[in-house]
């Protein structure tokens, strides 16, 4: 009976490994499943040439195109007045910057003036007698000989004897160095030579003004120069009198320039050249820091596109039949985001937005055509 059951058992179990065995076998057969190919949408544009402007960019900071660092010549008492020497305050064309006390150097001043006019009054006699015809002159240059005004200009000695006469007696010199002193004193005195404002302060009121020292910056608030270094391949294209678009760098304002000047020379360590722009605008303050879009040519039958669609060699990828491509291209003009592209003909299919992984001979379909597709939907 043992021997039955151990049979049957066996025969059970060649048959279970018979049927395990061919479900194993059929399960290996099964064909695997086939992946769908993935075609990416891309952004498209199709090529229309036009004229491109070429802009330069540059920085820089604004400068007032007038501007005067005051410096002291002489030594005194900067004097008070009733306009605090402080920055910030304006003042008018002609009107008072500083006055330093000059009451010791003016009374030398005047001791020569009445030096010259006791020297003139001293040949008096001897022209009354000698030189009768020339007496008068010299006689009403007396009469008008003020000691609170400039020293007048003395009478013209058309005659030899004349001259040697009036030099002799040392007028001549006398007359020089009075010229000369009185110069020197309106040194104590420092006018505004145009309407402005004053930037910097670097004395007050009382303190002791030496020779050479600094006193502070005045400048016109109403016209601004703004310099900037620019490559030297642009050297030619550059034009006096264009106009320049400005903008601050928060790019909230703009501003309209003009370049003013550029320079004829190259710097030799920068190999760049430096171009002056000038704006007026009442908001604008020196130092403030500008950018500048110079318009320096402009290029026909040009496309703009983002830099970063140019592959390496000078190529870009157009789009055929659904189908990537790539053609050589002719950049002219690289800016900090776009490049200038010309010999692309019109109506060619170039991509708007780079792809990451294209390649040539990769199958794509156009956003254009995704969109036309879901609205017929």
């Amino acid at each position: 009976m043992r021997k039955i059951l151990l049979s049957i058992i066996g025969i059970l179990f060649v048959v279970f490994s018979f049927f395990l065995a061919k479900r194993l076998i059929d399960s290996k057969t099964k064909p695997k499943p086939v992946t769908e190919k993935i075609i990416k949408t891309v952004f498209t544009d199709t090529v229309k040439n036009k004229t491109i402007p070429i802009l330069i960019p540059a920085h820089g900071s604004l400068l007032a195109k007038r501007r005067l660092e005051l410096y002291s010549e002489v030594q005194g008492i900067f004097k008070p007045r009733n306009i605090l020497f402080k920055p910030g305050q304006v003042y008018s064309k002609g009107q008072i910057l500083i006055d330093i006390d000059a009451s010791e150097y003016y009374a030398s001043v005047q001791s020569a003036k009445s030096n010259l006019y006791n020297d003139i009054a001293a040949i008096m006699p001897d022209l009354r007698f000698d030189y009768p015809k020339i007496y008068q002159k010299w006689q009403d240059y007396l009469v008008n000989f003020d000691m609170e005004k400039s020293t007048p200009k003395l009478p013209e000695m058309p005659s030899e004897k004349e001259n040697y006469f009036i030099t002799g007696r040392g007028i001549i010199s006398s007359y020089y160095n009075v010229k000369n002193l009185e110069q020197h004193l309106t040194k104590y005195r420092i006018v505004a030579p145009f309407s402005g404002i004053l930037t910097e302060a670097l004395a007050t009121e009382g303190s002791l003004i030496r020779s050479g020292q600094k006193l502070g910056e005045f400048i016109d608030p109403t016209s601004y120069e703004m310099e900037v270094a620019l490559s030297k391949s642009y050297a030619t294209l550059l034009k006096v009198g264009e106009q320049v678009a400005l903008n601050n760098l928060e790019h909230t304002e703009t501003y309209t320039g003009i370049v003013s000047r550029v320079n004829g020379s190259v710097d030799t360590a920068t190999q760049t050249i430096t171009a002056f722009i000038e704006v007026t605008n009442k908001d604008l303050k020196e130092g403030m820091y500008l950018e500048a879009k110079l318009n320096a040519k402009e290029e026909e039958n040009s496309i703009e596109i983002d830099r970063s669609l140019m592959l390496d060699g000078a190529k870009i990828f157009i789009l055929k039949e659904n189908t990537l491509d790539m053609i050589d291209v002719n950049p002219v003009f690289y800016s900090e985001t776009t490049v200038v592209l010309k010999s692309i003909p019109n109506g060619t299919v170039i991509l708007a937005k780079p792809v990451p992984g294209a390649y040539a001979g990769m199958l794509v379909k156009p956003f254009s055509d995704v969109t036309a597709k879901e609205d017929n939907l």
